[in-house]
């Protein structure tokens, strides 16, 4: 699904904290691409992915979905996840499997669905635990898995791999480029791990101070002019 986001501003208590203008202000997201989100803390990269993903209406400007604005049909085509998701007190079957049963999946259908994405996160061996119970790892593979298992055509990542494992990384990012590639899954990633931003996306876009300083692809990212992205860069280099 391609995205298309035209002059955004969103005003809170009069406090402006996103507003994309000049060269950058309508940004395109590409269908079968994934697009990571950067900048500084404080940017707007959480607003602007909550605007494109129906969860916040912009106080001006517009989001075009294949050139068409918001209904139900595509906003049920879409999944959100945050670095802290919400997780149900049920096992962590149950939490993968919520999305299916309100779709009114067969159970069949269902048990081969969760039983694929429990070995693919590496948590079958605990899919009868409590979600309650888990590590911030583990918790992370659930929610994923929770989010890809009706496979949406537009999956939305708010840092989902900050402050966890190495190796749940890797399971995530396996997974995630997975779906792009055979499926053609659209993601939208915020991410302050610049090595993670190079090994899977296709895409950056640079936010600071509300305002997008640049939208392109990784390699020209490295070789921008720009001060505000050399010194981000600098600092978080990998």
């Amino acid at each position: 699904m391609n995205i298309e986001t035209s002059s955004i501003i969103k005003t809170y208590k009069e406090k402006t904290v996103l507003h994309l203008e000049g060269k950058y202000q309508d940004l395109f997201f590409e269908s079968g691409k994934i697009h990571g989100i950067i900048g500084p803390n404080g940017s707007g990269k959480t607003t602007l992915m909550k605007i494109m993903a129906g969860l916040v209406t912009p106080t001006a400007g517009d989001v075009l979905y294949n050139g068409q604005p918001l209904g139900q049909e595509l906003f049920s085509q879409m999944t959100y996840s945050t670095h802290t998701p919400t997780l149900f007190s049920r096992s962590i079957y149950e939490n993968i499997a919520y999305p299916l049963k309100i779709r009114k999946w067969e159970k069949d259908k269902i048990d081969q669905t969760v039983s694929q994405l429990l070995d693919e996160f590496e948590i079958a061996a605990i899919k009868n635990q409590s979600a309650r119970h888990l590590s911030g790892g583990e918790s992370q593979k659930t929610a994923l898995a929770r989010a890809l298992s009706f496979s949406p055509q537009v999956l939305f990542l708010d840092e989902p791999t900050a402050n966890i494992d190495p190796k749940s990384i890797q399971v995530i990012e396996a997974a995630l480029k997975k779906r792009n590639v055979e499926d053609g899954l659209t993601i939208i990633i915020i991410t302050h791990n610049l090595s993670q931003a190079f090994r899977i996306c296709n895409h950056l876009t640079f936010l600071d101070q509300g305002s997008c300083l640049f939208s392109d692809t990784p390699e020209k990212i490295m070789v921008s002019d720009h001060p505000t992205i050399d010194e981000f860069i600098s600092f978080n280099r990998f």
